[in-house]
């Protein structure tokens, strides 16, 4: 019978910001500039000051010209999530990925795996849900037992399979996907994460993310139509992600 001592399987996911562009703020105000100055983009560089670039990363992103924030990039490294998560994850391709691999890493108890709050939350779903892991976990360390390779076992894990992934994207990436990941209609594993990897960006380069959430943090209403969320309501969400 395998371990089932992790009660909280879902809520166990960890993001941390790993390395950032140094004086990423300055170097993104020193872009901005460079298309409108003579000097040089190192001499713009070396005498560009927090508050300049500050004004200036507002006043251009605000025009919608967002290149000047590529320029800075952010690495983070996500644990403990499932294979559902990071392949929406991975869809985002302005991006660089390394994956744990499941050529590898071997699955052999309940705490490989990631179990969603709905399943938690219901004792005769998450009964079901356990057993159904622990056979998929059992036939496939029998599968091991008889010389199979690991890369061919691995047909059989299901999308809750636990993984880590580090991720690294530029700022106007980051940008788009928290407009996409932290919005209500995301999925919670990924709406978490994204969430997680916003705040602490901010906190490495408030410039960049001061205004930055779900969409309608930067627009002012929700661009989701009729497939807004009933229970959102945009101004409560704007404050929250504001104060993150």
């Amino acid at each position: 019978m395998l371990s089932a001592q992790n009660e909280e399987r879902g809520q166990n996911l960890k993001v941390k910001l790993l390395r950032y562009t140094k004086d990423a703020e300055l170097l993104c105000g020193a872009a901005a500039s460079t298309s409108t100055r003579s000097g040089t983009p190192s001499e713009i560089l070396e005498k560009m000051d927090m508050e300049t670039a500050k004004r200036l990363i507002k006043r251009v992103t605000g025009y919608g010209h967002g290149s000047v924030v590529e320029h800075a990039f952010f690495t983070f490294s996500i644990e403990g999530v499932s294979r559902s998560m990071t392949h929406q994850l991975v869809r985002h391709r302005i991006a660089s990925y390394t994956q744990q691999s499941q050529r590898y890493v071997i699955y052999n108890t309940l705490e490989s795996y990631v179990t969603p709050p709905s399943i938690a939350q219901n004792a005769e779903a998450k009964k079901m849900f356990d057993q159904t892991l622990e056979r998929i976990s059992q036939t496939y360390q029998d599968l091991l037992k008889l010389k199979i390779p690991k890369e061919d076992a691995r047909f059989i894990l299901p999308n809750a399979a636990k993984t880590n992934i580090i991720v690294t994207m530029n700022a106007r990436e980051l940008r788009h996907f928290f407009n996409l990941r932290c919005c209500a209609r995301a999925q919670w594993e990924m709406r978490e994460v994204a969430t997680q990897m916003l705040k602490q960006a901010r906190k490495a380069a408030p410039a960049l993310f001061e205004n930055t959430g779900p969409s309608c943090v930067e627009l002012g209403y929700c661009c989701e139509g009729t497939m807004k969320p009933t229970e959102c309501n945009v101004e409560e969400i704007k404050k929250r992600f504001r104060e993150l």
